[in-house]
């Protein structure tokens, strides 16, 4: 049987969702890496992003457990359970992404897609910054807005790469594929915005 803890446990927690942050931070950049090096290294760079995929469920599967274990939080319990599920989200689109680059028969990447990985990479940055920041609800809204302008330039480049990729005169096979591709990393910078918009309510209620 668990036991409940009536002391609190502040320190476990943001320790928690630190390391969680760091790890969407380390699954962009291999998401870099797998994009500048394809298909060099491809099978270990996808057991890498995998891993670090499964690095993020158990993170989120501590959150949850020290919070079932854990009388007095030092925020809202709903909110503490969104914000683990938000940082693993991001970690289960980039992992989607890269399967989708592994399993699809993609011959060349194409240079908008490596262009959206550096923004997932820079979205985790900024996310990563503002979630250290979070015991004592010290103020992040820089890094939210930069956050913010950076899923703006995510859509811009999504939009213009899947016109472009009409355009092209492309197989209709690589069209629907590569579609699939630059909206699954779309979705990664999506789940970023989604994160710091759970974050940013969390400082609103906690000022």
């Amino acid at each position: 049987m668990a036991r409940i803890s009536l002391v609190p446990r502040k320190g476990e927690f943001f320790e928690l969702y630190n390391r969680a942050a760091a790890n969407t931070v380390a699954i962009a950049q291999l998401l870099i890496e797998l994009l500048d090096r394809f298909p060099e290294g491809l099978d270990g760079l996808l057991r890498d992003v995998k891993e670090l995929e499964h690095e993020g469920d158990r993170l989120t599967h501590e959150v949850v457990d020290l919070l079932n274990r854990t009388f007095v939080t030092p925020f809202d319990r709903d909110d503490m359970y969104r914000l683990a599920g938000a940082l693993d989200d991001i970690c289960d689109h980039v992992d989607e992404a890269a399967g989708k680059v592994g399993s699809y028969g993609v011959r060349d990447v194409r240079e908008q897609a490596r262009q959206q990985a550096k923004v997932v990479y820079r979205c985790a940055m900024k996310l990563a910054e503002a979630i250290g920041r979070l015991e004592g609800f010290k103020d992040s809204q820089r890094q939210l807005i930069e956050l913010r302008e950076l899923e703006d330039e995510g859509d811009r480049i999504a939009r213009e790469a899947i016109a472009d990729l009409f355009n092209s005169g492309a197989d209709p096979l690589a069209v629907i594929r590569w579609k699939d591709i630059h909206e699954q990393l779309e979705e990664a910078v999506d789940a970023c915005e989604n994160a710091a918009d759970v974050l940013e309510a969390i400082l609103v209620k906690n000022r």
